[in-house]
């Protein structure tokens, strides 16, 4: 009876542990909103706030710097761009769990005024420094 237990519950946190893992998975590349055509999701973002600054960290990994776009409109940081399927020509997938196509991603910044400082993209990360406007 006891060896019995023992594997509904070593079932029942297995089960637990990859509804965690979905839920995860969705939380970082969730699908955007249908405003825009085609393929769209959203990357997972960090913010740090500072007297001076505000920075922004968005997990971009395979885009590149020249297919990227940062503005900042009406208290909304915008990050755009296309993240393109990899794989060699004729090739059959057996598994996809990144997301590609069109992205983007919309923050609504704390009120004030903002303007890009600095911008990095490095090991698929793009940061921003956001310098605060007196």
């Amino acid at each position: 009876m006891a060896h019995r237990k023992t594997v509904n519950t070593m079932w029942l946190d297995a089960v637990s542990m990859l509804d965690r893992a979905d839920q995860l998975h969705r939380q970082f590349f969730r699908l955007g909103s249908a405003q825009t055509r085609g393929p769209s999701w959203e990357p997972p973002a960090d913010i740090f706030e500072t007297p001076d600054t505000l920075s922004v960290m968005v997990a971009l990994p395979g885009i590149a710097s020249d297919n990227l776009q940062v503005t900042i409109e009406n208290d909304v940081l915008h990050i755009h761009a296309h993240r393109p399927m990899p794989g060699p020509r004729g090739a059959h997938l057996k598994r996809l769990e990144i997301p590609y196509g069109h992205f983007e991603r919309h923050i609504r910044l704390p009120s004030g005024h903002f303007q890009i400082q600095d911008s990095s993209l490095s090991q698929g990360c793009l940061t921003l420094t956001l310098k605060k406007l007196r």
